[in-house]
């Protein structure tokens, strides 16, 4: 399978700070990208047509949507469906990002029913999991990740195409903070997190991508790809310069 190499650009850029990023991306990437890469934005809403458009005629690159709703249409200010992103030119949506559970309460049964409605609605998901470091000081870490796994994927069908689906470990102490979990924190994790969606979904679990995120820099992306069942990364900061970005992708 394709290393997916994530962007969240969360409340950073406006249209013009965007579309200017993506392009210079692209000219850093777009001829040098391997054939096991693929590279995915995850920009604001408001810069989603904008970085799209730049990367139409480029093969590998794709866009998502940091969050949307469990509904079409309707009187839910603020939110916006899948049908939506799809219309801005996004392919792909994230579920569970620890900011969304942390800062703006989303609990584990509205992330499960995003990212179910999410698949349904034709998008490729992304749901993030992690644990908070009192958790991991508790030694909790696989309580929590187990937990996250089944409430987000509780109505994602069973036959569903592997391929359309990602989950995202990133270690909440790890995230903007310039902590990484170590190697074998990364191994023990991944491997838990292929268990379960193995004890999930069947054998087919193990066409599904298991990315990291926290932290990813371009000088450790390359140490952490290289791990057993890490199938890519998602960056935060590190992904916010073109060049920076490029390195990570080309690691």
């Amino acid at each position: 399978m394709k290393k997916l190499m994530a962007a969240n650009w969360k409340m950073y850029k406006t249209w013009g700070e965007a579309e200017a990023t993506a392009g210079e991306l692209v000219g850093l990437v777009a001829d040098a990208l391997p054939a096991d890469r693929e590279v995915l934005v995850f920009p604001p809403f408001t810069a989603l047509k904008a970085v799209g458009d730049v990367f139409g005629p480029a093969a590998g690159f794709s866009v998502g949507g940091q969050d949307f709703y469990t509904e079409e249409e309707g009187a839910f200010t603020g939110e916006i469906s899948p049908n939506m992103l799809k219309d801005a030119g996004a392919s792909f949506g994230l579920t569970g990002h620890s900011e969304r559970r942390h800062v703006l309460g989303e609990d584990d049964a509205l992330v499960g029913r995003k990212t179910a409605y999410g698949l349904s609605q034709g998008l490729k998901v992304v749901l993030c999991i992690g644990e908070l470091i009192e958790e991991r000081r508790a030694g909790r870490v696989q309580e929590v990740l187990e937990r996250q796994l089944r409430a987000g994927l509780a109505d994602v069908p069973a036959d569903m195409d592997p391929e359309r689906l990602s989950v995202a470990y990133e270690p909440v102490w790890a995230i903007g903070t310039g902590e990484v979990a170590g190697p074998a924190e990364i191994v023990e994790a991944h491997a838990f997190t292929r268990k379960i969606l193995v004890s999930i979904f069947g054998e087919k679990a193990n066409e599904m991508r298991i990315l990291y995120g926290g932290s990813v820099k371009p000088g450790n992306c390359a140490e952490i790809i290289a791990l057993d069942n890490v199938d890519g990364v998602l960056v935060g900061g590190a992904s916010l310069q073109g060049e920076s970005f490029s390195r990570i992708v080309l690691a």
